[in-house]
């Protein structure tokens, strides 16, 4: 199979795009900027405009990744950035497809659609909020520019949190465990929807393979856990000792310290792959503790 990455020279592109290779598939990556010593082929793009990297959508699977990353300030100008760094792209992907035409889309999504989730069980058919402005405010459009895009097959995949060693995420909440912040933010009470990096993966590789799989698909384990427990397992994981809460006012000093956004800390869903174990999808990792003692290196 050929598949198409945009977007995906990030280092959650390149972990697909290595496990797609590896499998033997044709691997074709739409970048900006072509990288020395990558295995597989890179096609340069804009990211905006029409040009010879259309052809190569043509017969193919592509996986749309395309975007900045959300750890930032929630500011203005950096949710119009964070929108349109999503939102460009998908529509020139979307007016590409209208000529040269892909067997399936997997547009990759985030699970921070449905905002504040509060204690809600949240489904693939759970209606998505109007804020955040940085979470569902972004994440919305999204979706809406890859809605209707020519394509044999469409799967959007809303993801929740990957545990990966390579990605920001986890990179930075064992920093704060490493610090001594490892303890319950705020309440403690927000649920957090996680997913280890070898069942997304899994998941990619099942929305390009079953032709009955389309429309909405949550990529998070069965078992989403509250702040309290994350944070609790993470610091079992990495052997350090019990930490004091963070106090939200705390939390929001520390988000502007460290130019992030508090949001993503203070408020949770939870979420739960519904469709995918309907499909019978085994999950590999879906406990929080072994998926941690197999995301973080072996010398921690």
């Amino acid at each position: 199979m050929k598949v198409v990455l945009a977007g995906g020279s990030g280092a959650l592109g390149r972990r697909i795009a290595a496990d797609l290779a590896a499998r033997g598939d044709e691997v074709v990556v739409l970048t900006r900027t072509p990288r020395d010593g990558l295995p597989w082929r890179q096609v340069e793009w804009d990211g905006a405009h029409q040009g010879p990297w259309a052809a190569e959508l043509g017969g193919a699977a592509l996986v749309n990744l395309a975007g900045e990353l959300v750890d930032r300030r929630p500011t203005a100008a950096n949710i119009e950035l964070l929108t349109r760094s999503r939102v460009e792209p998908t529509r020139a992907l979307a007016e590409a497809a209208a000529v040269h035409r892909p067997d399936v889309w997997v547009q990759m999504s985030t699970l921070a659609i449905y905002g504040d989730g509060g204690d809600a069980v949240i489904t693939e058919a759970h209606p998505v909020a109007d804020g955040p402005a940085q979470m569902a405010g972004v994440a919305r459009p999204w979706e809406e520019a890859a809605a209707g895009a020519p394509a044999g097959r469409q799967v959007v995949l809303r993801t929740g949190v990957v545990l990966d060693p390579g990605t920001p995420a986890l990179n930075r909440l064992t920093s704060l465990v490493r610090w001594g912040l490892g303890g319950r933010v705020g309440s403690g009470r927000q649920w957090v929807s996680w997913l280890h990096i070898d069942d997304l993966l899994a998941i990619v590789r099942r929305s390009l393979d079953d032709p009955e799989l389309s429309g909405v698909v949550h990529a998070t384990s069965p078992h989403p856990v509250r702040n309290s427990e994350l944070m609790a397992t993470l610091r079992s994981a990495l052997r350090r000792p019990p930490a004091p809460p963070t106090p939200v006012a705390l939390a929001r000093l520390g988000a502007c310290v460290l130019r992030t956004d508090a949001e993503l800390a203070l408020i949770g869903r939870r979420c739960v792959p519904e469709r995918l174990e309907r499909a019978g999808f085994t999950f590999a990792h879906p406990s929080l503790a072994q998926a941690l003692c197999s995301a973080l290196p072996r010398r921690q």
